[in-house]
């Protein structure tokens, strides 16, 4: 769904996270960053901070303006409840350090996505992929009918969002190129061999078998003097359907009459599993003593274990060897690309983020949250699909 794509704006929804992405030499003064020549310019770098703000479902929010924060200081100071009797008022030096730290956030995003735009066309060129202007409108043609059939609603969404039609374009277009570099990066890499399906049946045979497995009737009591009073009810002649409803207190296994199918070993409590296993077909059983109550059962139906053959798992095999073929290229590739693109970034101190050459050392964080370039989890444009 279009809405779902344009609607997620935390500026990665298209994009793999900036551990995917990739550089302060040469930015020009109106630049946060250049990407192998091409200036990100200040003008585009605020404008999606805005979008950024937005994301969160706000049409008038704004992003935090450094260095002084006073806005959004100022605001925080209007929703921030008084303190509880007894307790210390909000300082303004606590609430400057919540704006920076949303700010470096949303920088951050904005940054990783920027960058990316760059990275992705660079590497179409030098793969020389192409996506035509008629191509791409016909993609965002489709989508954005299928998520705002009335043309009202998506101009409310480009305001509310702080997005251009153009935006939108773009996005569509890295997109599109993703998806082709994805597929150039890991085609022909499907083959497999006959030999090669037939080692990974040998070595993994447990994966295409399937356990015996046997269906039952019982009844489940509290004790063991209510097991044998079913028990006699079941071997006078009365059905086990309406033993189970007079005396089981499972309740599952009650509503179906006391039915209970498929049962594998090693599935229900130890006394009850062997019970189970060393029963004849047909033969009434119990009272069986578990720490659930007591069991009356009777196996009705054995099914057989049951091994595939080569043959039968063939395709299964040849399917997951091909995908773990294309993700092990796919990944090769995601790896050379990061290094060659980083190493193309060069940012402006006050914007550079782990996409840049000149990136920060990274700081420890607590294992309980996560490191900021994995805050935003993007769908994947900038590589490959899986």
């Amino acid at each position: 769904m279009m809405k779902t794509k344009l609607c997620t704006l935390a500026l990665g929804a298209f994009f793999v996270p900036a551990a995917i992405f990739a550089g302060c030499g040469g930015v020009p003064g109106d630049a946060v960053a250049t990407v192998d020549g091409t200036s990100i310019s200040k003008s585009d770098f605020d404008h999606w901070m805005t979008v950024a703000a937005k994301s969160g479902g706000q049409s008038g929010a704004a992003a935090p303006k450094p260095p002084s924060f006073a806005d959004c200081i100022k605001q925080k100071r209007k929703t921030t409840p008084a303190p509880a009797k007894g307790q210390p008022k909000v300082t303004d030096a606590q609430l400057k350090k919540q704006c920076k730290q949303e700010y470096n956030s949303l920088r951050d995003q904005v940054m990783q996505l920027l960058v990316s735009f760059e990275w992705i066309e660079g590497e179409a060129k030098a793969k020389d992929i192409k996506v035509s202007d008629k191509e791409v409108q016909a993609s965002f043609d489709k989508q954005k009918k299928q998520a705002f059939p009335k043309a009202a609603d998506f101009d409310k969404f480009l305001k509310d969002s702080g997005q251009t039609e153009g935006d939108i374009l773009k996005r569509v277009r890295l997109d599109t190129l993703s998806n082709k570099i994805r597929d150039k990066v890991t085609k022909g890499k499907d083959k497999v061999t006959d030999a090669q399906i037939a080692a990974f049946y040998n070595k993994n045979k447990a994966r295409f078998a399937q356990p015996e497995r046997r269906d039952l009737r019982i009844v489940l009591t509290k004790d063991k003097a209510k097991a044998e009073k079913a028990k006699k009810a079941i071997e006078s002649g009365q059905s086990f359907k309406s033993v189970a409803k007079k005396y089981s207190i499972d309740q599952a296994s009650k509503a179906q009459g006391g039915k209970l199918p498929a049962v594998a070993k090693g599935q229900q409590e130890k006394a009850l599993d062997t019970a189970i296993f060393a029963a004849d077909k047909g033969k009434l059983v119990g009272p069986v003593k578990t720490q659930f109550g007591y069991y009356v059962f009777e196996v009705t139906k054995i099914n057989k274990a049951t091994q595939q053959t080569l043959d039968q798992a063939k395709a299964t095999i040849k399917q997951t060897l091909a995908s773990q073929n294309q993700q092990k290229a796919l990944d090769s590739f995601v790896k050379s690309f990061r290094k060659r693109w980083k190493a193309k970034t060069d940012c402006r101190d006050a914007y550079a983020t782990q996409d840049c050459k000149n990136a920060p050392k990274a700081t420890p964080t607590p294992s309980a949250t996560a490191p900021a370039t994995q805050t935003v989890q993007p769908t994947a444009t900038a590589t490959p699909k899986n």
